[in-house]
């Protein structure tokens, strides 16, 4: 399996700091219904919110692992474009969330340009046409097909996931299929990302910090970078890359849904330490979320029945509603099973209180 993948091609990731317990689950047991390892997925979920998923042994997993390859190499030659031209893609003109993104670095390249970090969100009813598409570069329309392949994989591990999810939550039948259906309109998408090399800065790393906004997320990344919170800690360690992986994590639509059952922990991005400090970084991520429609409570049924009910005073939101105010800043801080953990002095937190206790609010709606 390592020889389908590039990491062999990177410096090796660097071996004094410290790394992150992700246990790794087989995909083809899951997909063979093995109890041990549905057992290990599940716990996985519960306790830490991050897991590696191995592709080995599976048809499907393998035929990711190849294009999440192909899309790397893609992305690399997106990125080179130039920035006037991906400007023309991008927000707040084109859409306040989706297509081209970027912040301004405190890097300058040898003519004196200020670098980006970039990112490219394709939403899944774009590829699928399931909507009227953005526009895009054609270097998008151009390779179509692998962006429509990829995603249909993507989902059929996510539909795996779901189902295993749901037997362990004891919840009637394609309970959680039914919220995640790949024909109706939802905020899956496909996340392009790069980042040229910069310096480690604890501020810039506190306003990274979050949580998912939806239910699944799959991630490739070929260098280092990735840091998780450790549960109930202020420590932060790192996610090595393990070729032939993915890092799967649960969002904040699977703790609604499950009053806190499972959990989807605090994250962010740093530089890659150790040699590969130098080197570019690229990430893809698919994000799968919850149906438009779909309000973001507590589901009844099963083992969620036995969980506490808090009242939190918050309205709840439809899925559309939540990926937009998180997406745009109108909800900062990071969302776990206490509810929200704010930053002080936020200047924003007096939109947020505004948009959780059910007042008017001003959201984008769906294009």
């Amino acid at each position: 399996m390592a020889l389908l993948t590039s990491h062999y091609l990177l410096p090796p990731f660097a071996e004094d700091v410290k790394i992150a317990p992700l246990v790794s689950v087989s995909l083809a047991k899951l997909e063979a219904g093995d109890n041990d390892t549905s057992d290990a997925f599940f716990k996985a979920c519960r306790e830490l919110g991050f897991f590696y998923l191995d592709m080995f042994g599976s048809e499907l997993g393998e035929k990711i692992v190849s294009e999440a390859e192909q899309l790397n190499t893609f992305q690399k030659e997106f990125f080179k474009m130039p920035y006037k031209v991906k400007d023309k893609y991008g927000r707040p003109h084109l859409h306040p969330f989706y297509a081209y993104r970027y912040n301004d670095l405190d890097v300058k390249d040898e003519d004196g340009v200020t670098l980006r970090a970039e990112s490219y969100n394709l939403r899944k009813d774009d590829i699928r046409g399931q909507c009227e598409r953005l526009a895009c570069p054609p270097m998008i329309l151009e390779n179509q097909k692998l962006f429509e392949n990829y995603v249909v994989h993507c989902r059929a591990v996510i539909d795996c996931l779901l189902g295993h999810l749901n037997t362990h939550l004891e919840l009637p039948p394609n309970t959680l299929a039914n919220l995640h259906r790949i024909n109706e309109r939802s905020g899956d998408h496909v996340r392009l990302i790069q980042a040229p090399p910069s310096t480690f800065n604890e501020a810039s790393a506190q306003r990274g910090e979050h949580t998912d906004f939806g239910s699944i997320t799959v991630l490739f990344n070929w260098l280092g970078g990735l840091q998780i919170r450790v549960p109930d800690t202020t420590e932060w360690v790192y996610v090595r890359p393990i070729p032939g992986s993915c890092v799967v994590n649960l969002g904040d639509a699977m703790v609604k849904f499950t009053a806190g059952l499972l959990r989807s922990n605090i994250h962010r991005v740093v530089p890659p330490p150790g040699e590969q400090a130098s080197e570019t970084r690229n990430s893809l991520v698919f994000f799968s979320r919850p149906e438009d429609a779909v309000v973001l409570k507590r589901l009844m049924g099963g083992i969620i029945d036995a969980q506490p009910v808090e009242e939190n005073g918050e309205t709840p939101m439809t899925a559309h509603e939540w990926i937009m105010a998180k997406g745009t800043g109108q909800l900062p801080g990071v969302y776990t099973k206490k509810g929200f953990e704010w930053r002080e002095n936020d200047k924003r937190l007096k939109n947020a209180a505004v948009l959780l206790s059910g007042m008017p609010r001003v959201l984008t709606s769906v294009v």
